[in-house]
């Protein structure tokens, strides 16, 4: 069990709200590391393993023009996965994982090239969404693993972000702003 993953659970419990998961080159990984977690249930909904480049626009609801002209490694893919998830798992929270761990290149993208996603309605979210874009070194595992703590730590901030403004906007309330 990873210590982001734990703070994920926790700030999400602390807060009433869930989190659904859409993976690809973790294949799982980043819902282990989250049920993993004492209590996770509290938080977690799910996860889609939507491995195959299909099941992304089929399960994910992913566009077909966009996976067709980009591939399956793009950032607005990562952003769609995380805001499919989201929907049809019903969570308040999505987070999503593609890219290429390698031994090849895929979809013309080398070995480590990675997005990671999150999708939320709160106000920390930009436009209900962010995407980071990652460049890993090391192995398949390395890559993978990698990438798991990357998502996780990018839910983190966007939790803790989001946690900062609303205790910015309470303090203003409390002192005569709006």
């Amino acid at each position: 069990m990873s210590s982001t993953a734990a703070d994920v659970v926790r700030l999400l419990t602390v807060r009433g709200e869930t989190l659904a998961v859409a993976e690809s080159l973790t294949g799982g990984m980043v819902a282990a590391a989250l049920t993993a977690v004492p209590g996770a249930s509290k938080a977690f909904r799910g996860s889609v393993t939507a491995y195959a480049t299909e099941l992304k626009r089929e399960v994910l609801g992913v566009d077909g023009g966009l996976l067709a002209a980009r591939g399956a490694v793009d950032p607005q893919v990562a952003a769609q996965m995380a805001a499919g998830v989201r929907t049809a798992l019903g969570a308040d929270w999505g987070i999503a994982t593609t890219g290429v761990a390698g031994p090849d290149p895929q979809d013309g993208k080398p070995v480590g090239t990675v997005f990671v996603a999150v999708d939320g309605a709160g106000e920390g979210c930009a436009d209900g969404g962010k995407v980071e874009a990652l460049r890993l070194n090391g192995d398949r595992a390395e890559i993978r693993m990698e990438s798991v703590r990357s998502v996780l730590a990018l839910l983190l901030t966007e939790l803790a972000s989001e946690q900062t403004g609303n205790e910015r906007a309470q303090d203003t309330e409390r002192n005569g702003g709006f």
